[in-house]
């Protein structure tokens, strides 16, 4: 019998995640332009993408310097208050991205906010922390979503919102700031949302670390204790006559049978004390965690999605923006936005109805081996795409096709980082699953680092000819990558079970 979700704070939790994909791709169907109107490139096409990686590459740098602070921090002061700061730096950041009109001052910018975006770790942790393991996959499934559904507003966002003053002169027109910041409109609109996340949040979602729980609970034992259901309402209050002498410990379970401290009726202060008993010396610690193999080729695999995906992200608005003549599609900021757009309502759809029933039916490592396959024929489109744009003269129906077949494919990516994030649960000791989350994450965010660099000046590379398989030569590159991530998905092994083998 599966355990009911807690919705609402579930809600909360995913719309900070949400914020994650708005602010970070809200970008990418103007950004190839905007290198351009900085001027930085002197008019040479073929430099862009350099450029590009940097800014592209800048948001996950610092969030990987950043991420296993915010992990270590949220293990000892709270997840709650370590939450809250990511959106509100993120809605400061945006709005000096898009006010700027030089290229060094949207690299600080983009820093910023990879800096306030490393907590992002934490909130996978609170997403295990309010489940169990009958509604784990469910919960975990969300995430992926949250993604899905931040890239499908993040590049109709960038993409009609740019430019606003010769889209629509009569109302935006009118004012200058639209005029002298092309680019603004759709960075605010971003930002706006980062501070809606921040109040939604700081008003209605609970503090779910257990030892964080029992030291407040300990201070003030006497204070009244509330009880939430699964939607998230306070259902009544109680009162723990224990004195300040017996310090409790609050959970409706073990904590090392059960990684939820809320299930269907999710206790915050414990309706029946428990008293504390001493630390177990035998406690994991987090170097005996991250000695355990299964978790190291765990943690291996999540780098090589987070890589992989994120070469396609710089790849897909570059390829898609850059003219015919140099192998790309020729489109501009408005019909790669729209085109992102329309694939992420479609992955929403597909993610929301299928992929929490599918993790429990084929178990999460199947499920990610399958998903990080669809690599391979995602990237084997870009150069076919290439060849019927210069083929036909421009987007004849061979290119519609190839690029229908490529995110069509592409939807099984999201599948893989929502089996990845309950497979690295299932293999995570509870105490240390903050700074565990916190170090995947600060993994998956040097990768990302990495791969706009280093696919984006492949690409511009590539379109000098001197390399072997000329244009071609990025997706070559790339496609072994992907073969090398498709034979370490094999280590994984088949099901596991964390929460079984400790009870």
């Amino acid at each position: 019998m599966r355990t009911p979700l807690p919705k609402f704070q579930l809600f909360l939790v995913m719309l900070i995640q949400v914020a994650e994909p708005i602010t970070g791709l809200v970008i990418y169907p103007f950004i190839n332009q905007f290198i351009r109107d900085t001027g930085v490139t002197k008019g040479d096409d073929r430099k862009v993408g350099y450029y590009a990686g940097i800014i592209e590459s800048a948001f996950f740098f610092t969030e990987a310097l950043t991420v296993f602070q915010w992990g270590w921090l949220s293990d000892r002061i709270g997840r709650k208050p370590v939450l809250l700061l990511g959106p509100l730096g993120l809605m400061c950041a945006m709005f000096k991205f898009g006010y700027s009109t030089s290229f060094w001052p949207l690299v600080w910018s983009r820093c910023l906010q990879g800096a306030f975006n490393g907590n992002i770790g934490v909130s996978k942790t609170v997403v295990i922390e309010l489940t169990d393991e009958t509604n784990v996959g469910d919960a975990v499934a969300m995430i992926p979503l949250m993604w899905s559904f931040g890239s499908t507003i993040a590049p109709f966002m960038g993409g009609i919102l740019s430019n606003p003053a010769k889209r629509w002169p009569e109302s935006f027109g009118k004012f200058s700031l639209f005029t002298d910041h092309p680019y603004f409109l759709p960075c605010f609109a971003a930002g706006c949302i980062a501070l809606l996340a921040f109040v939604v949040t700081f008003l209605g979602l609970k503090e779910t670390h257990p030892t964080v729980l029992a030291r407040e609970s300990s201070r003030n034992p006497k204070a009244k204790q509330f009880v939430y259901d699964s939607e998230g309402n306070v259902n009544g209050s109680t009162e723990t006559l224990l004195g300040q002498n017996n310090p409790v410990v609050y959970g409706s379970t073990d904590s090392t049978r059960c990684p939820s401290i809320v299930s269907d009726y999710a206790i915050i202060g414990e309706l029946d004390a428990i008293p504390q008993e001493p630390p177990d010396p035998n406690t994991p610690t987090l170097l005996s965690a991250l000695k355990s193999r299964t978790l190291q080729l765990t943690i291996v695999n999540f780098a090589f999605l987070a890589f992989s995906e994120m070469c396609f992200s710089a790849l897909m608005p570059l390829m898609y923006s850059t003219s015919i003549e140099y192998g790309g599609l020729g489109l501009n900021p408005y019909e790669i936005g729209v085109i992102m757009g329309i694939w992420g309502f479609l992955n929403v759809f597909v993610q929301m109805t299928v992929l929490g029933s599918v993790i429990r039916r084929f178990g999460a490592s199947r499920v990610y081996q399958f998903s990080y396959s669809a690599f391979f024929i995602v990237f084997l489109t870009f150069p076919f795409s290439a060849y019927m744009a210069r083929r036909q003269g421009g987007m004849g129906a061979g290119v519609y096709a190839s690029i229908f077949i490529q995110l069509t494919f592409q939807f099984f990516i999201p599948m893989g980082f929502g089996s990845i994030h309950v497979v690295i649960a299932e293999t995570t000791p509870k105490p240390v699953l903050g700074s565990i989350n916190g170090i995947a994450q600060m993994v998956g965010s040097m990768m990302r680092t990495i791969a706009p660099t280093f696919a984006s000046s492949l690409f511009s590379m590539s379109l000098e000819e001197r390399l072997p398989l000329g244009r071609n030569f990025v997706y070559g590159v790339i496609l072994v990558l992907v073969a090398g991530g498709i034979a370490c998905s094999l280590t994984l092994p088949e099901r596991m079970n964390r929460l079984s083998s400790a009870s």
